[in-house]
């Protein structure tokens, strides 16, 4: 498919919080950083050109957080991406702090939370974070007090609005008696599917679900296997196919495919334009 005839609003729109329309293939920033996602990229002039790609090939749903890097990930989309086009939601997240590579602590004291969305604040440049969501919850602290502050920036106009990161419905549910939660992010991809009570709760309730690590396909992309030979006969790659299962998965879905490079990032855009029909679907979603 040619690159130029590509655009991601071929996905479909979600409307998160019923005030913030966005095209549902996004990009997830995550991958910008060094390895183990600690420290500035290998190449930080790519990682402004797949910023700036990104938007070109209509994306205007890009996910980060504040631990990428840490803030890493956050200052490069403010350098490629600032002043920020009207109809660009950037959603942070706060709640998990950084050791180290590949060291992740939950951290969910009010004046920690407080700290880290004025720092995400000051790195992109933003005056109000569209979509702020809880990275994890904290088990030593009272999910009333971690909400309960991300309550209190909203209402003093610092988060438009607040999502959650690897909960159970209960735990939603939970939330929901504190704040207006308007999406969730979970582990979610064809080979793994563990959160589908969470979908279907997020489909009930017309929330935004946002499926982390979506490229994720196992033995199904391995050669002869289902989704290889429905690649092949589509003419597309594993990963393509992938993603067009999660955007027919649910009306809403909002993958957020993450790369450091351009074509990688224009392979991933493509997906936007691939129709699975019933039978393909199907084959797909029964091969695990």
């Amino acid at each position: 498919m040619a690159t130029d005839s590509v655009h991601a609003k071929q996905s479909g729109t979600f409307t998160l919080g019923g005030d913030l329309p966005v095209h549902r293939l996004g990009y997830g920033a995550m991958q910008l950083t060094g390895p183990g996602i600690w420290g500035d990229p290998k190449d930080p002039d790519e990682a402004v050109r797949v910023l700036k790609r990104a938007l070109e090939l209509g994306v205007n749903f890009i996910d980060t957080a504040d631990s990428y890097g840490p803030f890493v990930s956050e200052m490069l989309i403010r350098k490629a991406l600032h002043p920020y086009p009207k109809d660009l939601v950037i959603a942070t997240k706060a709640g998990l702090t950084r050791c180290g590579p590949n060291d992740w602590r939950p951290v969910g004291r009010p004046e920690y939370l407080r700290q880290q969305v004025e720092l995400s604040l000051r790195h992109l440049g933003l005056e109000r974070i569209d979509l702020l969501q809880l990275h994890r919850i904290d088990p030593k602290v009272p999910l009333e007090e971690q909400i309960g502050e991300l309550a209190l920036l909203q209402k003093e106009g610092k988060i438009r609005h607040i999502g959650l990161s690897e909960v159970t419905v209960e735990q939603i549910e939970q939330a929901k008696k504190i704040a207006t939660i308007v999406s969730v992010q979970n582990l979610y991809n064809l080979a793994k599917r563990d959160a589908e009570s969470v979908l279907r709760y997020c489909e009930e309730h017309e929330m935004g679900f946002i499926p982390w690590f979506p490229l994720a396909t196992g033995a199904l992309a391995k050669e002869g296997g289902p989704l290889d030979e429905l690649a092949k006969r589509h003419q597309a790659k594993p990963s393509q196919l992938a993603l067009a299962w999660l955007l027919k998965k649910s009306p809403v879905m909002l993958p957020i495919p993450g790369t450091s490079s351009v074509a990688h990032l224009e392979e991933n855009m493509a997906a936007a334009a691939i129709t699975l029909d019933p039978a393909d679907f199907d084959a797909l979603t029964h091969a695990v």
